[in-house]
């Protein structure tokens, strides 16, 4: 066992985890559930989380790697029970229907719209090509992207 600390979501915590633990597995045991271990490969993106601002797979990213880190997850974007602009787009347009790989979506969508603040479709379906949907609501999420995107440029 190693003693972990970092940020979670804003506030920091403390740990217990076995070298071979993944974070995903200590999210779950933290009781958040929104990063979801599905191929086990990196391959999907349901298990997205953010590391110190970067995209990282939860799946293959080792829990220890955590100490010292600022860590993110969907459980974090949504502040007082108001949902931020990139979930309010996928809302609206429905870019979701089973739901299991949305957290993923939604995260690289944010870190994607940090870096281009207005990308074309090309640059959305690249940069979101790692993230898979097995609904196939790819054009809905498309929609979402570009969506988000207006948003954030109309309130900047």
């Amino acid at each position: 066992m190693k003693t972990i600390r970092f940020e979670l979501n804003g506030e920091p915590v403390t740990a217990q985890v076995e070298p071979h633990h993944n974070v995903v597995e200590l999210l779950q045991t933290m009781g958040l559930r929104g990063a979801r271990e599905s191929c086990g490969q990196g391959l999907c993106g349901c298990c997205t989380v953010l590391v110190d601002g970067l995209a990282v797979s939860g799946c293959l990213y080792f829990a220890a790697q955590l100490d010292g880190a600022r860590v993110d997850t969907i459980e974090r974007t949504e502040r007082e029970g108001e949902l931020d602009v990139v979930q309010q787009a996928f809302a609206e347009c429905g870019a979701f229907q089973c739901g299991f790989c949305t957290p993923g979506f939604v995260l690289m969508t944010r870190q994607l719209l940090a870096h281009n603040p207005a990308p074309s479709e090309d640059e959305i379906r690249h940069y979101l090509s790692g993230n898979l949907c097995r609904c196939a609501t790819y054009p809905e999420i498309i929609r979402a992207v570009q969506l988000a995107a207006r948003i954030r440029k109309a309130g900047a």
